[in-house]
This record gives structure tokens, C-alpha cells and sequence, in this order.
């Protein structure tokens, strides 16, 4: 199953581009400096280990330290804090998703997908293909999925970050957008995404995974669109769907 990935190429100037790199490589090397030996910063350990002056050496400190990234004397801050949940969280769910994804493709007969939601779309991570059938339907693991995918609206209807739905719609046309944020609309709605693959007859169905109140991951089906459609015939496994889903949120929360 082919799945078009379309993104927008738009790059900022070189003078910006060169000058933002340089800034955020100088910024990585400072955090790059905290380890098991070297718990603090200071702007004399800066300085001396990365070839700095001192004045500098400051100013990236405070920068860092205003932006989150370390605390008020210099350590670890509130964001590196963050970050490392949220990996760790990630983690968790790729290690308890695979059976999950598992019993549910068994249980429905089809497919079933796990993905992250990434710059643009959702990111697919884990594929469980079914066992029985003459006909399996996949879709390759990194593939990154358009924004009338099932499993980006899951996402989108229930991101955090605003920008998460500007980015993800910003290759559609504006009359595309406004009914993309009808559907999102409905997503929160039902609680459910539904999205037809390219007129192919397949279809897919997708459910937020929720850690906490954030929608941390999306599980779909995906089948022919006579096993799946938003119609009663399809109830069993939409229902199969959601409790998975909300299993593995539970797992990963507990």
C-alpha cells in the first residue's frame, strides 16, 4: 500500500540559516558538557572546555537557563526535565505496544499501526500485519502519513501545540484546510478518525492513545473499505480499537 508524503521545502536564507546553525550547535556543545562528573555549568568550565571567552560563556548560560533548558544554578533544567519524560514515555509505549498491536490485529483480522505524531503528519512506528487472509494490506515503518490520514487526525484533533495543526496543513490549499478542521472537528466529536486511502478502496481507522490528557500516540486498522466503514457492520472492531487503544494508555500511565 502506497501512501503519498508530500512536504513543504521552504528554507530560511543562508546569512539566517548560518547564523541560527551556529547558535544552536554552540548551545548543544554547552548541554553537551553536563554528564555523571559534571552535574552544574560555569562560565569558567564553558569556557576552558569549549574554547569560549568567558563573557560568551555567560550569555549562553543565561540564554540556556532563561529558555528552560538549565536551572538557576546551572544543572539540568525544567525542559531537559521534559524532554526526558517524554522520551522515556515513548519508550514505554513501544515496549508494551507490540502485543497489544498484536492481539488486536489477531482479534479484527486486520492490520493494525501505531504512530507518533511528527513535524508534519503522523510518523508510523509499528506495524502488526494479520496472519490470516489471502491479502495482507501494510505500510512501510518511518512513512510519513498525509494530513486526511486517519491516524494525523487522531493526532491533530487532539494536539497540544495550535501549531501542530497549522504545520500539518500547511501543504494543503486553503479550501483543503477548512475541511481538514471540519473533520478534526468531528475526530473530537467521536473520539474516532476515519480517512479513505486515495479512492483505492481501502480505508483506515484510527484512536488517540492517551497517557494522562495528552494524546501521546495513535493506533489504526486498516483494511478493504467493505471490512471497514463508519457503519454498524464495522462496530466490533471500531470497539476492539478503542479499548486497545485505551489499554495501552493505561499500561503506560500505570
Amino acid at each position: 500500500m502506497s501512501i503519498e508524503v508530500r512536504r513543504s521545502n521552504a528554507a530560511p536564507s543562508g546569512e539566517t540559516e548560518r547564523g541560527g546553525i551556529q547558535s544552536i550547535d554552540r548551545a548543544a556543545n554547552v548541554l553537551a558538557l553536563l554528564d555523571q562528573d559534571t552535574r552544574s555549568l560555569t562560565p569558567a568550565v564553558v569556557a576552558e572546555r569549549l574554547g569560549l571567552n568567558r563573557t560568551t560563556a555567560h550569555r549562553y548560560l543565561q540564554s540556556l537557563q532563561t529558555a528552560g533548558f538549565l536551572s538557576t544554578t546551572y544543572g539540568p533544567g525544567p525542559l531537559l526535565d521534559q524532554l526526558s519524560a517524554l522520551v522515556s514515555e515513548r519508550q514505554q509505549i513501544l515496549t508494551l505496544a507490540p502485543a497489544v498491536l498484536r492481539q488486536l490485529s489477531d482479534s479484527t483480522d486486520l492490520t493494525t499501526v501505531l504512530s507518533f505524531l511528527g513535524r508534519t503528519g503522523a510518523v508510523v512506528t509499528l506495524v502488526e500485519e494479520a496472519h490470516r487472509g489471502t491479502i495482507i494490506l501494510t505500510v512501510r515503518v518511518g512513512t510519513v502519513l498525509e494530513p486526511k490520514a486517519a491516524q494525523t487526525r487522531a493526532l491533530l484533533a487532539f494536539a497540544t501545540d495550535p501549531a501542530a495543526v497549522t504545520r500539518g496543513h500547511a501543504v494543503l490549499s486553503p479550501a483543503e484546510a477548512a475541511l481538514e478542521r471540519e473533520a478534526l472537528t468531528a475526530v473530537r466529536r467521536q473520539g474516532i478518525a476515519w480517512a479513505e486511502l486515495h479512492g483505492q478502496g481501502l480505508a483506515s481507522v484510527a484512536a488517540p492513545v492517551f497517557v494522562g490528557n495528552e494524546a501521546s500516540a495513535a493506533m489504526a486498522l486498516i483494511g478493504t473499505s467493505t471490512m471497514l466503514q463508519p457503519l454498524e457492520r464495522s462496530a466490533r472492531r471500531v470497539q476492539e480499537l478503542e479499548e486497545a487503544a485505551q489499554t495501552l494508555g493505561t499500561m503506560v500511565s500505570g
